[in-house]
């Protein structure tokens, strides 16, 4: 093995990837393959053909739902959760939705075809997956609910602290126009929502990236759905 290889992170940093079986992962590790994932990077297109699952391991990727007129928003996020590929687990190819990189960073992917022979039976690896599945789905229904009926700061709030759960960092690269766009609301918005979070003190905002200073009081002005950690 040269350095290069050494220096790879490991693809146990993706939690649903450590969740499996030593020998599982391990017969999974040559087909594996590293890759750098940069921001605005698009992984699959709405209605198009799924080549890869994604493992991020320090990259977050956002769930987009776009209507025909071209308007998106966000219906989910996944970090060093999950998996990005949930379709083609469950029976199939394409999505209504688009996957994009929101915050730079690295992961795995596995094609497709491997994903699918190994899900196809029963077993241990599938057991996982839906139970990730199942997790997603609340998360999806949760944020459906959140912005039926909640503020502009919830949402911002939320969406602050669905980022810092993915990081390892405090800080979360987001400027207020991608943060608007994600939740879906006007720019003013988020600029006041945020204006209000750095007046208090619980956070510091800097070209683009937003410090959390004081995560328990962020929680405390969040909506009651945002309990369960993002």
């Amino acid at each position: 093995m040269n350095k290069a290889a050494c220096r790879l992170p490991d693809p146990r940093q993706n939690r649903l990837l450590a969740a499996f079986s030593a020998p599982q992962l391990e017969r999974w590790r040559p087909a594996l393959e590293h890759v750098e994932m940069p921001l605005a990077q698009v992984l699959f297109r709405s209605g198009g053909t799924q080549e890869y699952a994604y493992f991020p391991t320090t990259a977050i990727v956002s769930l987009l739902y776009t209507t025909f007129a071209g308007a998106s928003t966000e219906t989910t996020v996944v970090g060093n959760e999950g998996v990005v590929g949930i379709p083609l687990f469950l029976g199939g190819d394409t999505t209504s939705g688009q996957a994009v990189v929101q915050t730079a960073g690295h992961g795995y992917r596995l094609r497709a075809q491997l994903l699918k022979n190994e899900t196809a039976t029963p077993g241990p690896v599938l057991k996982v997956l839906l139970r990730y599945a199942l997790a997603m789905m609340n998360q999806v229904a949760q944020t459906a609910a959140c912005n039926r009926y909640h503020s502009i700061d919830q949402l911002y709030c939320r969406r602050l602290l669905m980022g810092l759960d993915r990081l390892p960092s405090g800080e979360l690269a987001m400027t207020q126009e991608l943060a608007a766009g994600l939740l879906g609301v006007r720019r003013e918005g988020v600029t006041a929502a945020a204006h209000k979070l750095q007046h208090a003190g619980v956070i510091r905002y800097r070209r683009g990236h937003v410090a959390v200073l004081d995560r328990q009081r962020l929680e405390a002005r969040t909506c009651e759905l945002s309990a369960y950690g993002g």
